[in-house]
């Protein structure tokens, strides 16, 4: 997940359900969340890995970098230090490919934070 800071959790929680709403599953096939480092003290994605029990990976600007995604970011690439996050989070998270990436939700909340969910097939 990649995330404004500040972001609700009422705006995660709609941001994880619309993407997998978008590959028909449900939080049932979720594992764990990951984010880039810089995420490590973001109040609602903590909170939202508590709630549901799920680990919660973080990873550096340079390890993100080093994932070749479909959708880099200039804007991310200026605040965060690498072109993704929440992709390049998902496949490292996963140790998992591109390939298997099956979707990538964008949303802009109520609270006007946005998220960025990314899915992958997990190989583990």
């Amino acid at each position: 997940m990649g995330c404004d800071r500040g972001v609700s959790l009422e705006t995660l929680n709609t941001a994880l359900d619309q993407a997998l709403d978008k590959i028909d599953q449900s939080r049932d096939a979720v594992i764990g969340l990951a984010s880039i480092d810089k995420k490590n003290d973001e109040v609602a994605l903590l909170a939202l890995a508590e709630q549901q029990s799920w680990s919660l990976h973080f990873f550096s600007a340079a390890q993100l970098a080093q994932v070749e995604v479909p959708n880099p970011s200039a804007v991310v690439m200026k605040y965060m230090g690498t072109p993704a996050v929440a992709e390049a989070a998902a496949i490292l998270a996963a140790q998992a490919n591109m390939e298997d990436l099956l979707v990538e939700h964008k949303y802009r909340g109520v609270d006007g934070k946005n998220a960025t969910v990314s899915i992958v097939k997990s190989l583990r």
